[in-house]
């Protein structure tokens, strides 16, 4: 792949890939980057939240099956809008309980559709806020859940896959259950085992120096480093919030390839897909006729050159990607700092990932 010429367009301020095939680990850099760059990482957070809600479920804590009104009681009585399309004052109860694998499923009834037109859909995203990179603007946990319990459910429970909410979710349930902070069962069960020591909610100020800023298409700068990550955020998002290096989320991917974090039984329940084909393709631009296993896609058919059936991982609205192959133990990272303007592609994604599905 031809970095340079993405950062010499003016295309992206800078780019680093790291691509690790077993112990070869091959890194990449154009423009102002460098190896130990702080970055924000969007959606790719995803796995990792989904992977400290397994961790709870390997220590008997929680069940797939569990109902999560036993934690986030906010969700004990949800209303669901009649159809797709109808307004939010027209709804039904919900036919059954949350479940923690609605959760984990993305198909816990919140978030967004392919269809952002749709009322329930515009309701999320005018009282919860469209844009997840915008990390201080939700507010704490509790008042966050206060919220999401006055806005109707946009498909019943198990229904249809709903993009990022559930993430979200996923991190107040760890909190929950844990009894801990979000951030704290994340750098005790996660982050120290796995020696991932630049990850974290916010930059400190000694490594701002290592944090890069965040642009709009054009290089208009968006985030400083000193701007929204250089403080804690009152919501540590699970959907998105993290701060970290390329060499840190591979050490999470290395670990979803072995036995160093979670069991090879939980790693599989991650990395399948658990959703039936109606639901695949009603995902839309979002899985573009992938599969979603726990907290990220997994590739089911191979629609584009780069489908490789069971790759694991995702994307991030900050300009990030970052998978495994499990068949090859294969960890492929993209990361640079430029705004996704719509859940479709950018050029220089659809480039890496052809370039490192051999």
């Amino acid at each position: 792949m031809d970095l340079n010429k993405y950062v010499a367009d003016g295309r992206l301020p800078g780019v680093l890939t790291l691509v690790a095939r077993g112990d070869d680990v091959e890194v990449e850099i154009a423009g102002p980057y460098t190896r130990d760059t702080l970055f924000r990482l969007a959606s790719i957070t995803k796995p990792i939240t989904a992977a400290a809600v397994m961790l709870l479920l390997e220590d008997g804590r929680i069940a797939l099956d569990d109902p999560v009104d036993i934690w986030l009681p906010e969700l004990g009585e949800p209303k669901v809008v009649r159809t797709p399309e109808s307004p939010i004052d027209d709804v039904v109860p919900a036919a059954r309980a949350v479940t923690v694998f609605d959760l984990l499923t993305s198909r816990a009834g919140y978030g967004f559709a392919p269809r952002f037109d749709l009322p329930a859909v515009q309701a999320f995203g005018d009282v919860m806020g469209w844009d997840g990179r915008q990390v201080q603007d939700p507010p704490a946990p509790d008042e966050w859940m206060a919220r999401l319990a006055t806005i109707p459910m946009a498909a019943q429970p198990g229904a249809a896959f709903l993009y990022h909410a559930a993430s979200d979710l996923q991190g107040v349930l760890v909190s929950r259950v844990s009894g801990q902070s979000f951030p704290d069962f994340l750098q005790e069960r996660v982050f120290e085992p796995l020696g991932m020591v630049d990850t974290a909610f916010w930059v400190t100020p000694d490594n701002i120096d290592r944090f890069t800023g965040y642009y709009r298409s054009g290089l208009e700068l968006v985030d400083p480093p000193e701007g929204r990550w250089s403080t804690p955020p009152a919501f540590p998002s699970g959907g998105g919030g993290l701060v970290s290096t390329a060499d840190d989320w591979l050490r999470f991917g290395r670990a979803l390839l072995s036995d160093a974090l979670l069991t090879r039984e939980s790693v599989k329940l991650m990395t399948t897909n658990h959703l039936p084909e109606e639901q695949r393709v009603g995902g839309g631009v979002f899985l573009d006729g992938q599969g979603w296993g726990f907290g990220g896609s997994v590739d089911v058919t191979t629609k584009q050159p780069w489908n490789v059936p069971g790759r694991y991982g995702w994307t991030g609205g900050t300009g990030t990607t970052a998978y495994v192959h499990p068949a090859t133990g294969t960890v492929t990272i993209l990361l640079t700092q430029l705004a996704a303007e719509s859940p479709e592609s950018a050029a220089h994604l659809m480039e890496f990932w052809t370039d490192t599905a051999r």
